[in-house]
């Protein structure tokens, strides 16, 4: 069974940054992607961005220029780097890994920003 396991998450101003981290139990490459989701009060949970296996990645129009997904192949381990946050950023930030058949969630890690 895949776990993945966010951390990172805080309390910060706006305009400051926070770096989130989702390490998984096996080998990331084996995600055909791996991503990370917010969800707020009251709102749908949305696609932030996306690493696919081989490299690509995608962004939220909202977070496009400001947020940087990468990863580190050897310590099985994703990043979001946020920079320049806002209030509305605010939310329960999951990471999320898929393969043909299958979808993994991580327990979710909470970022607020205060105004």
């Amino acid at each position: 069974q895949v776990q993945l396991v966010e951390s990172g998450g805080g309390l910060v101003q706006a305009g400051g940054s926070l770096r989130l981290s989702c390490a998984a139990s096996g080998s990331i490459l084996s995600f055909s992607a791996m991503n990370w989701y917010r969800q707020a009060p009251g709102k749908q949970r949305e696609l932030v961005a996306t690493i696919t296996r081989g490299g690509s990645t995608n962004y939220a129009d909202s977070v496009k220029g400001r947020f940087t997904i990468s990863r580190d192949n050897d310590k099985n381990t994703v990043y979001l780097q946020m920079n320049s946050l806002k209030p509305e950023d605010t939310a329960v930030y999951y990471c999320n890994a898929r393969t043909v058949v299958q979808t993994y969630w991580g327990q979710g890690t909470q970022v607020t920003v205060s105004s």
